[in-house]
C-alpha cells in the first residue's frame, strides 16, 4: 500500500525580520481555515502525523490544522526554508511506515522537495502558492519515487 504524504506551505505572512518569527496575516489565518476544514471533512487521514516548520508561520499554520483535526503538532527542525530537500527525502526514508504524514513548511523547500520526490530533481519543482497542499503517494520516499495525488490551493477550496 502507498504511503502518503501531504506537503503545505504556510498562509501568507506578514513581513518583518527577523524572517523566523514573521507572522500570519489574516488573509493567511483564513487560508489555513479553509484548508483545515477541508482536511477535516476527509475519513483517509486516520493516525495523521502533523509536522512544523520551527518558524513562526509554520507553527501557526499547522496550529490551525491540529486544532482542527485533533492531532497534536511536532516540531522539525530540518523543514526551513533554506534546508535541503534531500535530507528531508533521507529523513522520510527512515520513518516507520503506515501513517499519513503532513509537513507544513515554506518555499522553496516545499517545491524542491516535491520536484525531489516525483521527479528526482529539486529543480523544477512545484510553484506553491500560501497555503497550497500537494499529496503525494509512494511506495518508498526516494528520490523520483513518488506520485503527485493531487494538488489544491485555498482559492479551489471556497
Amino acid at each position: 500500500m502507498a504511503e502518503r504524504l501531504l506537503v503545505m506551505r504556510h498562509g501568507e505572512a506578514g513581513p518583518g525580520s527577523p524572517d523566523a518569527e514573521r507572522e500570519l496575516t489574516p488573509r493567511g489565518l483564513q487560508q489555513v481555515r479553509r484548508v483545515a476544514q477541508w482536511l477535516s471533512r476527509r475519513d483517509d487521514l486516520a493516525g495523521l502525523r502533523l509536522l512544523a516548520s520551527p518558524y513562526r508561520r509554520a507553527r501557526q499554520s499547522a496550529a490551525v490544522l491540529g486544532e482542527s483535526l485533533g492531532v497534536e503538532v511536532e516540531t522539525l527542525s530540518i523543514i526551513t526554508p533554506d534546508d535541503s530537500p534531500h535530507a528531508v527525502a533521507d529523513w522520510l526514508l527512515e520513518l516507520p511506515q503506515g501513517r499519513p504524514l503532513m509537513l507544513v513548511s515554506h518555499m522553496p523547500l516545499v517545491g524542491a522537495l516535491a520536484g525531489v520526490l516525483v521527479e528526482g530533481r529539486e529543480d523544477g519543482g512545484l510553484g506553491f502558492p500560501t497555503a497550497a497542499v500537494a499529496e503525494l503517494e509512494a511506495d518508498v520516499w526516494a528520490a523520483g519515487c513518488a506520485r503527485l495525488a493531487r494538488f489544491v490551493t485555498p482559492g479551489e477550496l471556497g
